[in-house]
């Protein structure tokens, strides 16, 4: 059974970081591609940052040079640290895994950049 569990998300200043945390379990950690996403309210949801089993990154145009995506397959976890975060960068951050054409999500953490 695949399990996706975040943390690390809550208030923060602008211009201020948070690293966020996925713990997976269940999946094939040679086979997948993990990634965040966001959803605003209101708004759709995005992909913020994805990286494949082999390390292979992509981001969003809106975060490249802010945000870094990175795993740990030994202790199953893949991150997101969050730098120089701004008002537009609010949104419930989403973990998910694309394992053999199943995306498999998490049940999302808040992140809230405000003074």
């Amino acid at each position: 059974q695949v399990q996706l569990v975040e943390s690390g998300g809550g208030l923060v200043q602008p211009g201020g970081s948070l690293r966020l945390s996925c713990a997976f379990s269940g999946i094939f950690v040679s086979t997948n591609t993990m990634g965040w996403y966001r959803q605003a309210p209101g708004k759709q949801r995005e992909s913020v940052a994805t990286i494949s089993s082999g390390g292979s990154t992509n981001y969003a145009d809106s975060v490249k040079g802010r945000f870094t995506i990175s795993r740990d397959n030994a202790k199953k976890m893949v991150n997101l640290q969050m730098n120089s975060l701004k008002p537009e960068d609010t949104a419930v951050y989403y973990c998910k895994c694309d394992q053999l054409g199943v995306a498999y999500w998490g049940q999302g953490t808040q992140v809230t950049v405000s003074s």
